[in-house]
Parts: structure tokens; C-alpha cells; sequence
């Protein structure tokens, strides 16, 4: 029984990372349709090529930093419970890699491709694994603090802080190291407009993301014994509270149509594995509001060029997702039980200030040391000149 359970497990948690992996396919397509034209391939080769270098830091460097485990041991440490280990690495994997992909929403048409490379290596390699071994692993004895402050353990099930939060304040970083993209604002202060290249490939990427959410946060149970029909259940129920809400505040705008899912199953992440699926609703619901307001906000009033809004979806919401975890998993209003507001907060606040300060000091030191915009010229033709942009043809910007 030991043999099979083991052999469950294994493709239990590989099944997740296929699905997880199917993600990233949906990152590139939601840039993709978000960006103009001319810098489509490159929004596709900059997510791939993350992906890749992702693997190789998350694998020598990353996965030991969050676990302290590598897999130099030999060949019976590897084979051990059907390479069980090993199947965990790539499902984590996933979850590492999500980092440079929503940080390339944010910079996207005016970040040089090279030195972003470098920035997901450092990411992925040191400073999210950090975060996350403070978290899922206990490292430092994060975990018993947070316990003897606020009487229960910083709970992020499936990683509304660790993962998208995290993301999203280094993207926000990011972001106000690169500044905005040429002519977006003007002296006059007017904004040019930058419409979505293409509302179907857009919808195709919130639409793959979506489904493989399920895979994200269901199967962060890890083995086949610890499965829940909840944890699916609350990500639909959110992801509906989502959508209806930004549907109705962004008055039918596709954009945020499709964004209100996404925003809602970032934020339940967190606690989709003790709220009750109300709970879940009204966070999701809650998440969709926080999106088209703090979108709007950064985009016309504080003239933050985050291009796919990362910092509200993924930091902001993320944020929230943390912090309501801690309300609505609270027996009270329905949920299961066994956290504290107070633990949420203080975790939630601590994963914010790590992931913002390292984005600011990686892009930082990047900016000065090797630079991280195109030049006028390049941004002007589309994307980064050393990405061949087979048929691509520069388009002049429109201002509506």
C-alpha cells in the first residue's frame, strides 16, 4: 500500500505541475493581447526564455535556499518515494517562475531583455525562495514567531502572498525604476492611449490561466490524502465574485472582464482551504473592486506605467487575499478556523516589504550597473532589437 499511496502522490503532484506549467502559456497570451503589436514576439520569447532560466536558478540554487534540500545525494536520494521529491521541485518550480512572469507584465515594451534575465535569476534563486522558505518551511523560526505574536501560524495555502503578492511588489519595483513608456504621458497632461493589441489572445491567456488555477491551488494539498473539493470550490466561487464585480465597475471593458477572474483567484489563494465558499464569493467579489479601482488610480491619476496592472492583480490583490484569509477563515463568518487576523497582517506586511525592497534593490543595482531601458529607438520599433521580430512592423502611437 506504501508503494502505490507513494506512486499516487507522485502523479498527484506531477498532474499539478503540468496544469501550472499550462499557466505560463497563459501569462504569455495575456501579454500578448495586452501589449502593441510590434512587441507581441518578444512578450512570448521573454516568458519562455523566464521560464528556462527560472528552472536552472530554482534548481541549483533556489529549491535548497527554501527547503535545504538539492539533489546531489545520488541516484537512491532522487529515486526515493517514486522521486516524489523530485515532482514536488517541479511543481514549486512553477510557482518560482510565476515571479519573472508577472514582473514582465509590468515592464513590458520598454525593458531590455537581457538584464531581465539576469533580475529572474537573482529572483528566483535567492529572493522568493527566502521568502517562501520563511513561510512553507519554517526557516528561521518564522513561523513560530508569527505563532507567539498572533496565536496561529501565517496561513497562505496555495500562495496569494508568497507567490502573487511577492510577484506583484517586485513588479512595482520594477516599474517605478524603468518609468513609463515613451510619449504615455505628456507634458500637457494628457496619455496616449495603448490599446490592447488583441482582445481574443487576451481573453485566451485570462482563460488558460483560469484553469490551471485549479491545478495551482488544489493540488498545493500535495498528496492525495490531503485533497479537498473546498479548495475548488471556493477558487470558482471567487473567481465568479471576480468577474460579475469588475464586469459591472469597469462597465463591461473586456479588459477588466477578464482580469476579475484572475483577480479573484489570486486573492483566494490564501484561505481556499478553510472559507466557506460565501466567503470565498465575497472575497473574490472584493478582489474584482480592488483591481479596476487601483488600476484606474495608477493608470490616470498617479501615471504608474504598469502596463498589465500586475501590482493591482497580483500585489494588491495578493495582499488582500492574505489579510482575508484571516477574516474569512475565521469560524464566526464561517470558515474552519485556526488563524489570526493579526498573524495574516503581520505576515502579509512582512512578504510586501521583503518583495518590494528586494525588487528595488535588483533593479536598482540593474539600472546603474547595465541599464534597464531600451532606447528611444528601440522602444520605438518594438520590444528589444535582439529578439528577431519576424513580420513585425513598427507602429506609431496612437493618442486618442
Amino acid at each position: 500500500m506504501d508503494q502505490v499511496k507513494q506512486g499516487t502522490d507522485a502523479l498527484f503532484i506531477l498532474l499539478g505541475a503540468i496544469m501550472v506549467l499550462a499557466m505560463h502559456a497563459g501569462f504569455a497570451f495575456l501579454e500578448l493581447g495586452t501589449v502593441r503589436k510590434k512587441n507581441q514576439v518578444n512578450a512570448l520569447v521573454k516568458i519562455l526564455v523566464d521560464f528556462a532560466i527560472s528552472t536552472i536558478a530554482y534548481f541549483f540554487v533556489g529549491y535548497t535556499v527554501a527547503y535545504g534540500v538539492n539533489f546531489f545525494h545520488g541516484a537512491d536520494a532522487m529515486a526515493a518515494k517514486n522521486g516524489f521529491e523530485l515532482v514536488k521541485f517541479f511543481f514549486l518550480l512553477t510557482f518560482a517562475a510565476a515571479i519573472p512572469a508577472i514582473v514582465s507584465g509590468g515592464i513590458a515594451e520598454r525593458a531590455k531583455f537581457h538584464p531581465q534575465l539576469f533580475a529572474t535569476a537573482v529572483l528566483v534563486g535567492f529572493f522568493y525562495p527566502f521568502f517562501e522558505g520563511l513561510v512553507w518551511a519554517n526557516k528561521f523560526g518564522f513561523q513560530d514567531w508569527i505563532k507567539s505574536v498572533g496565536g496561529a501560524e501565517f496561513h497562505d495555502f496555495a500562495g496569494s502572498v508568497v507567490v502573487h503578492a511577492v510577484g506583484g511588489w517586485i513588479g512595482l519595483a520594477a516599474v517605478l525604476w524603468l518609468g513609463p513608456r515613451s510619449n504615455r504621458y505628456k507634458m500637457d497632461g494628457r496619455m496616449s492611449a495603448h490599446p490592447p493589441s488583441s482582445i481574443p489572445f487576451l481573453a485566451l491567456g485570462a482563460w488558460v490561466l483560469a484553469v490551471g488555477w485549479f491545478g495551482f491551488n488544489v493540488m498545493s494539498a500535495q498528496t492525495i490524502d490531503k485533497i479537498s473539493g473546498l479548495v475548488a470550490v471556493n477558487s470558482l466561487m471567487a473567481m465568479v465574485g471576480g468577474t460579475l464585480v469588475a464586469v459591472l465597475m469597469g462597465k463591461n471593458d473586456p479588459g477588466f472582464a477578464y482580469n476579475g477572474p484572475l483577480a479573484g483567484l489570486v486573492a483566494v489563494c490564501a484561505g481556499s482551504d478553510l472559507m466557506h465558499p460565501m466567503g470565498a464569493l465575497v472575497v473574490g467579489a472584493m478582489a474584482g473592486a480592488i483591481f479596476v479601482l487601483m488600476f484606474t488610480l495608477t493608470q490616470n491619476r498617479w501615471k504608474v506605467d504598469d502596463v498589465l496592472g500586475v501590482w493591482p492583480l497580483h500585489g494588491l490583490c495578493g495582499a488582500w487575499g492574505g489579510i482575508a484569509a484571516g477574516i474569512f477563515g475565521l469560524p464566526a463568518l464561517g470558515g474552519m478556523g485556526g488563524v489570526s487576523f493579526l498573524s495574516q497582517l503581520l505576515g502579509t506586511v512582512t512578504g510586501v516589504a521583503w518583495a518590494f525592497a528586494g525588487g528595488a534593490l535588483v533593479y536598482g543595482v540593474l539600472r546603474y550597473a547595465v541599464g534597464l531601458r531600451l532606447s528611444q529607438e528601440e522602444e520605438y520599433e518594438g520590444a528589444d532589437l535582439s529578439i528577431h521580430r519576424i513580420g513585425a512592423t513598427p507602429e506609431r502611437e496612437v493618442s486618442w
